[in-house]
């Protein structure tokens, strides 16, 4: 019996990554799902729903139809700075959505793996092991940080998968992150500001894709950090996307987070220690650099 794995968010960049990593596994039928009409560019091997993850009565017939023995959970509103100007709408997305699907996941023995942030850090002693204790700084981080609690105090079986700024190419070349803010920049010869006292460490989506899989498969329960190796400062990510990608950097302009005047927080120095996702999920991130190589592959398709 294959078994099946429902996707949300298959718009998006990990969504996606998600997908493309389950269509290649042979005893896994996926379903994904996601607002408006499927973006991706491949349109067999998997089952395409639209699905808006606040409403629950969709919810609820979505399980009734297709029984999915996990659920991979992206969908949620991620700019920290929309979240901070949009609380209501972030609160439903980042929150409440998260406990209804956390509800129906526990009545159906669907194991859930939903994605949070290093965001719940402050940022004052990183790197962070999963045992750490979270501080907030923004609404962004505090919607994330509930839902973590959210979906321990269920009844769903459940993985929790903290990551670190995610970066990759989406099938249409729609989502913007830092590396490709730094190609289409620079290309363009725009003066971009870019952060020089905040460190964090790159995730290629790739990468992030294949652990949350192995946590749907293998249904490992707890908290696992998932992101890259390196350790860096926002500036040194843009310079080296910058070399490697042959592009110009006298048009980057560092800057600080005080003169930067961020409507949200963000923590100063995040950053993974990722043993527990080494030897529970397999995990095995790629060095940024063969991650941008990967990237710039991918550009070329998407023209």
């Amino acid at each position: 019996m294959k078994k099946t794995i429902l996707v949300t968010g298959s718009n998006g960049l990990l969504g996606q990554k998600t997908v493309y990593g389950l269509l290649v596994l042979p005893d896994v039928h996926c379903v994904s799902t996601g607002r408006g009409p499927n973006r991706m560019k491949r349109k067999d091997g998997y089952e395409y729903e639209e699905f808006d993850i606040t409403d629950y009565s969709r919810m609820e017939e979505l399980f009734e139809k297709h029984r999915p023995d996990a659920v991979i959970h992206t969908a949620a509103l991620t700019n920290v700075d929309a979240c901070e100007n949009r609380r209501e709408e972030a609160y439903a997305l980042n929150v409440e959505a998260v406990k209804s699907l956390a509800s129906v996941c526990g009545k159906n023995n669907t194991h859930l793996v939903h994605l949070s942030t290093d965001f719940v850090f402050d940022g004052s002693e990183g790197p962070y092991i999963e045992s750490d204790q979270v501080n907030p700084i923004s609404y962004y981080a505090q919607t994330k940080s509930e839902a973590e609690i959210v979906v321990k105090e269920s009844r769903a079986s459940f993985s929790i998968i903290r990551t670190i700024i995610i970066y990759g190419v989406v099938d249409d070349n729609s989502r913007s992150n830092v590396v490709l803010w730094t190609i289409n920049s620079l290309r363009e010869k725009k003066i971009i500001r870019v952060i020089n006292d905040q460190h964090r460490s790159p995730t290629l989506a790739e990468d992030l894709a294949q652990a949350c899989i192995s946590a749907a498969l293998r249904r490992e329960k707890g908290l696992f950090h998932v992101s890259g190796r390196e350790l860096m400062c926002i500036e040194d990510i843009v310079r080296i996307t910058a070399d490697y990608f042959d592009l110009d950097d006298k048009f980057i302009q560092p800057i600080s987070s005080e003169e930067l005047h961020q409507p949200a927080k963000r923590p100063p120095m995040t950053g993974f220690l990722i043993q527990k996702a080494e030897q529970e999920l397999g995990f095995h991130p790629r060095p940024f650099l063969e991650g941008l190589a990967i990237v710039k592959k991918q550009l070329l398709l998407v023209g």
